[in-house]
């Protein structure tokens, strides 16, 4: 089903557009982790899997294009994650687009498999063993567009609202934990250092 997937066109699109108040504005893309920035430690864990990257970034856009990846600001300003896959259903050119925060500590294993597979018509998220993770999703594109559309024009930015109304399947993966970078003790705990523009 991956497979089947991966060979109709399939796009990897990293959220990277947050503020990251918790953490000072510290950009997360560029936490340094295992000796690389997340950004391209993720891109790169799931290179072999997806036929493009695209980064929701709003700022130091130039920063990613010199590393080979394709940023897309925001459209709409202040909407939070649903501003976000707005910009990256808008720049897919791929029939799916496979989601992931760029603060995820851990891409486990087989996670386009199992979210392929448990796939509904317009496609799964993940909930794993600390719970929901809306963001880590694979999407039918078309379907992600129109709905996205719909939702900014009524001002509902809640994505699991968007996801509840595509229909998509949820995909439990209980014995693991993705992870967050979200505050300084996040951070201490994955080893991560912060790299200096």
């Amino acid at each position: 089903m991956a497979d089947a997937i991966a060979r109709g066109g399939l796009v990897l699109g990293l959220l990277a557009g947050g503020r990251a108040r918790r953490l000072g504005g510290l950009d997360k893309a560029w936490l340094q982790r295992e000796g690389q920035p997340q950004v391209l430690r993720l891109a790169r864990a799931l290179a072999g899997d997806v036929d493009h990257v695209l980064v929701s970034a709003n700022r130091d856009l130039a920063r990613y294009a010199a590393h080979g990846l394709a940023a897309v600001p925001d459209r709409v300003a202040d909407a939070g994650p649903i501003g976000a896959l707005d910009a990256l259903a808008a720049a897919c050119r791929a029939p799916w687009l496979l989601t992931l925060p760029v603060d995820v500590v851990e891409v486990p294993g087989g996670l386009l498999q199992a979210l392929a597979s448990g796939r509904a018509a317009n496609g799964a998220r993940l909930h794993d063993g600390h719970g929901p993770q809306p963001l880590v999703a694979l999407w039918r594109t078309g379907a992600l567009r129109d709905a996205v559309a719909t939702a900014l024009a009524a001002r509902e930015h809640a994505v699991h609202a968007l996801q509840a109304r595509l229909g998509m399947a949820e995909v439990r993966l209980d014995g693991v934990r993705l992870g967050n970078l979200n505050t300084p003790g996040d951070l201490r705990a994955a080893g991560v250092q912060v790299e200096e523009p």
